[in-house]
């Protein structure tokens, strides 16, 4: 598999160097220089496949030969060991529940197989690997858990300070070992801008093996196709084969991750992409300007991103054809009140509780829905609802069930450090903490 940057097709690396690079020198991401559509035969036993049997096909094409199979699928099965069932609420209403993975967020997926990715490729005695993510909530948690251990990595997890749910904050900050925290005083786009510049410092790349966790990082985005495909086998085996699926999107990795499954195959209806406040895509369809924006802080704390960086990656797989894109994608915005509205008659109506993020892609959904008929529709639930206990009211409160990790997490004590939005505060950490 050869890949290239947004910002100059006409050079290509490895995988293994695009993981470890993670973001180009000229500030461009890593898209593959050939996108295999998968073959009949793989749509027709669709509905016959597990998850990992599929993620394994999915991933096989596009990766080709470099990793050899055996090793691949024994790489799958490891990182992708739970479960993601679509969730019938209604007639052609599914909710696909990405967070029964071991931080309770469809991060999970990504982090899972990047981290063994990486595992997988470094070589004994090799430089230790400086793993650098921004997160605003649940990455950070995800990437904790799947590099907890790991050998020859430490991971420093950017978040910004007060602006994650408690919970949230426990995954980035109680882990220990080789993981460890930064609180920074501002707002995810401080944090995501801080681990990109230090990508392009020449002087931290002299003194640390850097490589990043986020979406940027093209090994988070290609186990996000697998959800996709799984989803729609499992609506096969309702006979539903007319689908659309609506993303909560924030850096817009997730909803990325579906149109690069479309582009292989995956025969999709419909994308609608469901935003909070932070609306630079959804005013990017109303005027056809794209400008992004300091982002403001909501209730759907992942999502607040103004500026986000996989827009680059889809406007390359349109190749700037806007029209083509329009034509597929489709993007709503929704205010704190509209959301929390939205999780009262979600429980009012299926007795189902979601997080502020899910919730605004059941309204996008039901949005498009009343205007489309006969299209089945699947929205994303990213995270689990008992990650942002202070959104609900009492009695949709009392109605989550809690898992045990979460309440292992409450007894850890937190550890982080608190760092301004300033790069050389944060280049001086890292360089004083090798």
């Amino acid at each position: 598999m050869k890949l290239y940057s947004t910002n100059n097709p006409s050079s290509s690396v490895s995988f293994q160097e695009a993981v470890f690079n993670s973001m180009p020198q000229d500030k461009g991401l890593y898209m593959p220089v050939s996108i295999p559509r998968l073959p009949d035969s793989f749509f027709e036993q669709l509905p016959n496949y597990t998850l990992p049997q599929l993620a394994f096909e999915v991933a096989k094409h596009l990766l080709g030969d470099t990793i050899p199979q055996n090793d691949l699928k024994a790489l799958i099965e490891d990182a992708v060991n739970f479960e993601a069932p679509a969730v019938e609420l209604e007639e052609d209403v599914y909710v696909l529940e990405l967070f029964h993975g071991p931080s309770l967020a469809f991060k999970d997926f990504g982090a899972r197989f990047m981290s063994r990715v990486m595992s997988y490729f470094l070589r004994e005695g090799e430089k230790q690997l400086d793993v650098l993510v921004a997160t605003s909530g649940d990455t950070g948690g995800a990437v904790a858990l799947g590099f907890l251990g790991v050998p020859n990595t430490r991971v420093t997890i950017l978040y910004p300070k007060g602006k994650v749910s408690d919970i949230q904050e426990l995954q980035l900050t109680t882990n220990g070992q080789n993981i460890r925290a930064l609180t920074i005083d501002g707002t995810f786009d401080d944090c995501q801008a801080l681990v990109k510049q230090a990508f392009v410092d020449d002087e931290l790349n002299a003194a640390l093996r850097l490589t990043s966790a986020n979406s940027i990082n093209i090994a988070r985005l290609i186990p996000q196709t697998f959800y996709y495909f799984n989803a729609y086998a499992q609506l096969l085996r309702e006979g539903k084969t007319n689908v659309a699926f609506c993303v909560p999107s924030g850096n817009f990795g997730n909803i990325g991750a579906g149109l690069l499954a479309w582009k292989m195959g995956l025969p999709v209806k419909q994308f609608i992409a469901a935003t909070n406040a932070n609306d630079t895509v959804p005013a990017f369809f109303k005027t056809g300007i794209y400008e992004p924006k300091p982002s403001v802080q909501t209730l759907s704390n992942a999502m607040d991103v103004g500026n986000p960086s996989n827009w680059a990656r889809i406007a390359d797989l349109f190749k700037d054809d806007a029209e083509a894109l329009k034509s597929l994608m489709v993007s709503y915005s929704y205010t704190d009140a509209q959301t929390t509205e939205a999780i009262q008659q979600v429980f009012d109506k299926y007795k189902y509780v979601v997080c502020p993020h899910t919730a605004i892609a059941w309204k996008a959904l039901t949005e498009w829905q009343a205007q489309h008929a006969g299209v089945s529709g699947v929205f994303l639930s990213t995270a689990h609802p008992c990650k942002f206990p202070n959104v609900f009211p009492a009695d949709i409160a009392a109605a989550i069930e809690v898992p045990s990790q979460v309440e292992e997490l409450e007894r850890r004590e937190k550890q982080a450090v608190s760092l301004d939005k300033d790069f050389d505060g944060f280049k001086a950490f890292l360089l004083g903490n090798k």
